[in-house]
């Protein structure tokens, strides 16, 4: 019957779970983001989590200090350890109907690192890729990667698992190794801080924002209640429907059993129903299985590089971002942790208008609105010809200038290239003036001769942009059009193609930007 076996394997997978004696597993559970060799967060309460008989005890130490919880009616618990400063190898230990000890646990830095595949693109595939994982004897960082996972409800565990960082480990699973982004960004932190770091990569490339986002979010932003009311109404539906099909399926299994008693053909197995929010492309589809599982794993925060999937969605990307954060502070419970993104790069997107990819520059720059967040401007190390430029070790690091600053308060430390703050009208010129200038306002690649600059467009009252002249005076740009005797308005780098110049002295690039709102 080995062709029956075949055909039937789900069937039979049912009929085993069914007759699975009870007890073969210890009643002890975690989920499997705690492992050996992890990262829990310094200087911040510790929530360990997971399921035991109801009523047992659970004891759970690390190091010196210790927690203790009681299994509730369903089995569940939670011990709380106390705030703890960098340190380890520990031992983190928990009792319970059985014990698990789990080795070689630092305290340090948390970080999780989410997105698609410009956060997902791996070491092994950037520029000096060879030279950057040779190098990689980091055995203070420790790397967790969590595989691609989708599920229609949010779920309790992963297949998660940390390793050392090394130049045997880094390179290993995922799209060529361990997030590149989210691994440079962990370096300088290492360098800076000197404490262990902790880096969870959770990414799946191709995918939009939705995905990603829990119901909770969706229900923060009145442009996106409908967004959370349909995703209930899909679940409402899957589960109304499943009396029926476990009828059928309690038949079927009866059914089984005569006939593998009896030695006859095993009936064909009913059609369990797939979850419609079990899809990689469905809102909450990648929340409930890659990043629920996580929380509430202490973390400092999240970094996050995405965004070329939703070009396209002009402003309203502002919202789903502020329906991503929000929705990822109330699950994860720790208050408004940082949140630092990426601006995706300048590439040539096909036929599609060239102020598509400005448009969504322009909402991720407004999500900075959003409190404790800052983001990363690229478009000085993009590849017109590659959606996913090479340069990560650039990325890694400007997140990390804004971890350094904003979070972890370090002084002298410029985080942020210039962003648009207004502009006055000086007859035929408009004056520009910005925000984090830094030392200053500068040129990249500029000559001793070189003031003026490129991807200024100016209009009129017609609204007819014009390219324009621009010239950097006393940290300010001076932009004007001999074709424009009356401006209204300017445009900075307005063009999915824009490789613009501006930056501060720091080196930091300015955003696009435009003066209007036409």
């Amino acid at each position: 019957m080995p062709h029956r076996l075949g055909r039937h394997a789900f069937a039979l997978s049912l009929v085993f779970l069914a007759l699975a004696p009870a007890g073969a597993q210890s009643p002890l559970w975690l989920p499997r983001v705690f492992a050996d060799h992890m990262v829990v967060q310094r200087d911040a309460p510790v929530p360990v989590w997971g399921r035991d008989k109801p009523g047992a005890q659970v004891t759970v130490t690390l190091g010196k200090v210790g927690a203790n919880a009681v299994a509730d009616k369903r089995g569940t618990w939670r011990a709380t350890l106390p705030a703890t400063p960098a340190g380890g190898p520990f031992d983190l230990t928990v009792k319970g109907s059985d014990t698990r000890v789990f080795h070689d646990v630092l305290v340090g830095e948390v970080w999780l690192c989410s997105g698609q595949s410009n956060m997902e693109m791996g070491v092994g595939l950037v520029r000096r890729a060879k030279e950057e994982i040779a190098a990689a004897n980091h055995p203070r960082i420790r790397l967790c990667s969590i595989p691609r996972t989708v599920a229609g409800e949010p779920e309790s565990d992963v297949p998660a698992s940390w390793r050392v960082c090394s130049p045997q480990t880094l390179g290993k699973d995922g799209w060529g190794g361990f997030s590149a982004a989210g691994y440079f960004f962990g370096r300088e932190l290492l360098q800076k801080l000197d404490v262990p770091i902790g880096l969870i990569d959770s990414t799946w490339g191709g995918t939009r924002i939705e995905p990603w986002t829990p119901p909770q979010g969706f229900a923060k932003v009145e442009s996106l209640r409908k967004v959370g009311e349909e995703v209930a109404r899909k679940h409402h539906g899957y589960k109304t429907g499943l009396p029926a099909r476990l009828l059928a399926v309690e038949g079927w299994i009866e059914a089984t059993r005569k006939a593998l008693a009896d030695g006859s053909n095993l009936p064909p197995a009913p059609t369990l129903p797939r979850h419609p929010t079990r899809d990689a492309r469905a809102p909450t589809g990648l929340f409930n299985g890659m990043i629920h599982p996580l929380a509430p794993f202490a973390i400092r925060g999240a970094i996050w590089y995405q965004g070329e999937a939703n070009v396209g969605d002009g402003m309203a990307y502002r919202d789903k971002m502020q329906a991503l954060i929000g929705g990822w502070r109330e699950v994860w419970g720790q208050g408004d942790f940082p949140f630092y993104f990426v601006q995706i790069a300048p590439f040539t997107y096909g036929r599609q208008k060239p102020d598509r990819l400005p448009q969504l520059w322009e909402a991720q720059t407004a999500a900075m609105a959003i409190p404790n967040t800052g983001m990363v401007v690229t478009t000085d190390i993009a590849d017109l010809k590659d959606i996913h430029p090479k340069d990560k070790q650039t990325v890694g690091k400007r997140l990390a200038l804004w971890a350094l600053a904003r979070t972890y308060g370090l002084k002298d430390v410029v985080c942020c290239g210039p962003i648009y703050k207004s502009m006055k009208v000086e007859g035929n010129k408009i004056r520009i003036t910005f925000d984090h200038i830094g030392g200053g306002l500068a040129i990249r690649g500029r000559t001793p001769r070189d003031r003026v600059l490129e991807w200024f467009d100016i209009a009129g009252k017609d609204r007819k942009f014009e390219k324009a002249y621009a010239e950097l005076q006393n940290d300010t740009i001076v932009v004007w059009s001999d074709v424009v005797p009356e401006p209204l308005a300017v445009r900075y780098a307005w063009h999915m193609t824009a490789e613009p110049r501006l930056m501060n002295k720091e080196g930091l690039p300015a955003s696009p930007f435009r003066t209007d709102t036409w």
